[in-house]
């Protein structure tokens, strides 16, 4: 008898034994899935496509199984039907917290939205984040929730101020009464800072109405290729020693209009090689080169674009400073001579041949070699320069009632100043008004 009950004993031993094992296992094991349950509602992803996932669906049914499994191993149920102990938790929504990282093989490597490989979280108030507009994109109470800036191959370009810019103005001493004078009155007070007048005297009168802006070039005066490139060469070392990041060149017989000139340029990069500007050709400029390898060798054909300074062009910091060692230190006139060309042509040659920088045309740029008359005054606002000039004893300018008559303003760059900036003092009361 006290055989029989020392292996009762021994039997309950081992049975109880091995209850508590299995015990123990189970809470182990459901420990490990609420750990993992309370990682995935903070840091687990879902698909983001809306649709049906297989993968999704497996790995939600073995998750279900496992909880069931540990619910039964704790309390002693057998079946889906058995009621789950107090304490446990039982996540309907558990697709919410299952991490899906899906990665479309078939997506070329390095696209732009990164969409071959791209997570995205679902937590328990349902926080989409990714780019794209998904109707997900919102918490419960309807609040949007911003999408992360979109990567792309370009960066956006950096915000364009006016202080960004060296307007420079080319001049000569025959036009400081007329020309220059226009420019004081008009468009330079909307830009007397970044505004530089690049002339061939001295002049006393006209330093002091500019604040010291006027550059004595030692160029000679005149209008041929030497003195134009001269001032041109001057107007571009003058930028280099500067901190600014374009460089806008104008002649004396443009006008500026300065807030759509700085809009313009906003839309490009600096730190990137930009040439702006206006041909005044239909077709590329075709020069021949003198050949310097062997007399018996001919002459050498080149064509390349380039934007006439009679309109004006910018050039970015970046282009200027890969032109520096073959235009700076006097380098842009020999290079003029060479071509023998003046200067918006030498700039032209410098740029699209030389350093394979093409010209980007911005029709916004007017010269006077363009009909002014047919620049509607509905657009005035849109463009960034506009020219006058006599030919064949008639003005070719703008057409714009500004309240100045022909004979006060034939070149009609008061009216135009006062058509697009009323508010000026110099403007008629009859316009400020309007």
């Amino acid at each position: 008898m006290r055989c029989i009950r020392k292996k009762m004993t021994l039997l309950y031993t081992a049975t109880y034994r091995y209850k508590r094992a299995l015990q123990t296992m189970a809470a182990g094991v459901f420990l490990i899935y609420m750990t993992l349950v309370l990682y995935q509602n903070v840091y687990g992803y879902d698909g983001g496509d809306g649709g049906p996932d297989p993968d999704r669906a497996i790995v939600a049914d073995n998750l279900q199984d496992l909880q069931s499994f540990g619910a039964m191993m704790l309390g002693g149920g057998t079946g889906a039907g058995d009621e789950v102990p107090p304490g446990v938790p039982v996540d309907p929504a558990i697709d919410a917290s299952v991490v899906i990282s899906k990665r479309d093989n078939s997506a070329p490597y390095g696209r732009a939205d990164n969409s071959e490989n791209e997570l995205v979280r679902a937590d328990a108030n349902k926080l989409v984040t990714g780019p794209g507009e998904d109707p997900r994109r919102r918490t419960l109470d309807g609040h949007r929730i911003p999408p992360p800036p979109a990567v792309t191959g370009t960066p956006k370009p950096p915000t364009t101020e006016l202080d960004d810019l060296l307007i420079s103005v080319k001049t000569t001493k025959s036009y400081h009464d007329t020309r220059l004078e226009m420019i004081i009155k008009t468009w330079y007070q909307l830009a007397k800072e970044q505004t530089w007048f690049f002339t061939d005297t001295e002049d006393p009168h006209y330093q002091q109405l500019t604040n010291n802006h006027m550059v004595n070039t030692n160029c000679s005066q005149g209008h041929f290729r030497k003195a134009l490139c001269c001032k041109m060469g001057k107007e571009f070392e003058f930028f280099l020693d500067s901190a600014k990041k374009w460089w806008c060149h104008f002649d004396d017989d443009n006008y500026v209009n300065v807030p759509r000139l700085v809009r313009m340029l906003d839309d490009y990069n600096p730190t990137q090689d930009w040439y702006l500007g206006k041909p005044s050709i239909s077709s590329p400029l075709e020069i021949f080169l003198d050949s310097t390898k062997t007399s018996t060798e001919v002459n050498k054909k080149i064509t390349f674009w380039f934007a006439t300074g009679g309109a004006g062009f910018c050039v970015s910091r970046a282009l200027a400073l890969k032109m520096m060692p073959i235009a700076a230190s006097g380098k842009f006139v020999a290079i003029g001579d060479k071509i023998r060309f003046p200067d918006d042509v030498t700039m032209g040659f410098l740029i699209e041949h030389i350093l394979k920088v093409p010209l980007t045309v911005i029709d916004a740029f007017h010269s006077h070699l363009e009909p002014m008359e047919f620049i509607r005054p509905e657009t005035f606002h849109d463009q960034v320069s506009f020219s006058y000039a006599r030919m064949r004893n008639e003005w070719n300018v703008v057409k714009v009632d500004g309240g100045f008559d022909l004979k006060t303003d034939p070149k009609r760059i008061y009216s135009l100043h006062c058509y697009l900036y009323p508010f000026f003092s110099i403007c008629p009361k009859s316009i400020r008004r309007r």
